[in-house]
């Protein structure tokens, strides 16, 4: 469960912060290709691995790499070289992958064009899987529909798992649900099926179970992913940025370090017409079906102020031991890195923790508030001028 999460957190933040790009951007590094915007609809022919982010991604032709896509709406019809990573809220997978496909979404389904060569592992609120796959499955989700044939073993974990007409696979079937349940001959014979009860809770808690014998392991191991796989995504986050608007970030930052109590207090302002948008929303009736959009709005608002407060205070923290003003982008992506790793650290303090992290996404917050305001009312640097 720590993963699943952790992942769908990680495109939500990562897909729509590109949604303020009105088009679509694209970069290479060396053999990799990075593609971003509101909306992609791309076809590609790269030699490397690709990259893709968007609200709405999809993307068709080849690609002799890896292929990472994350999006709300993602769809795959590019053949891929190597392995798939695909995140999204609906991911539809139509290409043929000649290795891996490890995938998470609300809703996910494999077509029966795609076939893959190696192993799938998928992840999804709803899993539907009609692509053939020449390697092992392994499957979550509270609804597992299979209906294609799996040459390797399969390992399913579901509230409720159906075959559909295609469904045969060739290695042996370990599947955990709340009930037992007759599999289908067709699809594999009574000595490859092998079932495990789990009752409804325990399906997500058993996904993440790494130790039987020492039961305070999985505990920690679920602590210290989740803390590995959040700073990570950070990590990834401030590299997009610096890759994609170097200069925007430098202007955001140094107004977080040069007056530090004026953005404090534009990114409690900031923050609070955020949190204001949902009761006011809902009282006018008829904006009642956009109040799940101003919840996400929160979320996206202040993954990123957090992001950002983390980079300010790591690059003041540069300035003041006699780093260079101007360092290079892998230097700034470093120090990010380590300042990311240093905050998140601080979380396990109690207290402590809380303050120190909250402050550094009102500080973010208030940076992105600033030029809002601006735009809206004039210069007003006089009027708060009370550093």
């Amino acid at each position: 469960m720590f993963y699943f999460t952790n992942a769908l957190a990680a495109f939500v933040a990562l897909g729509l912060s590109t949604a303020c790009m009105a088009d679509t951007v694209s970069a290479r590094n060396g053999t990799d290709t990075f593609f971003a915007g509101s909306q992609l609809n791309q076809a590609v022919d790269t030699a490397g691995d690709t990259f893709m982010a968007a609200r709405t991604a999809k993307v068709d032709g080849a690609t002799q790499g890896d292929l990472h896509i994350a999006g709300i709406d993602v769809s795959v019809s590019a053949d891929v070289a190597d392995d798939l990573y695909a995140m999204g809220g609906t991911v539809t997978i139509r290409g043929n992958i000649a290795k891996d496909i490890t995938a998470a979404g609300f809703s996910l389904r494999t077509e029966s064009t795609s076939m893959t060569q190696g192993n799938a592992r998928l992840a999804g609120n709803t899993v539907t899987i009609d692509g053939p796959i020449q390697g092992a499955l392994s499957a979550i989700g509270r609804d597992v529909i299979l209906n294609a044939a799996i040459k390797g073993d399969a390992r399913i974990l579901a509230q409720t798992l159906s075959f559909g007409p295609d469904a045969v696979i060739g290695g042996t079937l370990t599947y955990s649900t709340e009930e037992k349940m007759a599999v289908p001959e067709r699809v594999a014979s009574a000595e490859r099926v092998t079932f495990e009860k789990i009752s409804n809770g325990q399906v997500w808690e058993e996904w993440q179970n790494m130790g039987k014998d020492m039961p305070a392991f999985p505990t920690f191991m679920s602590v210290m992913f989740g803390f590995a796989i959040s700073s990570l995504f950070f990590i990834a986050l401030g590299a997009l940025a610096l890759g994609f608007m170097p200069q925007r970030l430098a202007k955001l930052q140094r107004s977080v370090t040069e007056a530090p109590g004026r953005i404090l207090l534009l990114g409690i302002i900031g923050l609070s017409v955020l949190f204001g948008l949902v009761p006011i929303t809902a009282m006018t009736i008829v904006g009642i079906p956009f109040v799940p959009i101003a919840l996400l709005a929160i979320v996206v608002v202040w993954t990123l102020g957090y992001a950002l407060g983390a980079y300010s205070v790591a690059m003041r923290l540069w300035l003041g031991v006699g780093g260079p003003a101007e360092p290079s982008n892998l230097a700034r992506l470093l120090i990010f890195a380590a300042g990311i790793i240093f905050v998140a650290l601080l979380n396990f303090i109690p207290f402590v923790g809380w303050v120190v992290n909250f402050t550094l996404v009102l500080l973010g917050v208030g940076a992105m508030t600033r030029p809002i305001i601006k735009s809206l009312r004039g210069n007003f640097d006089a009027a708060l001028d009370a550093d």
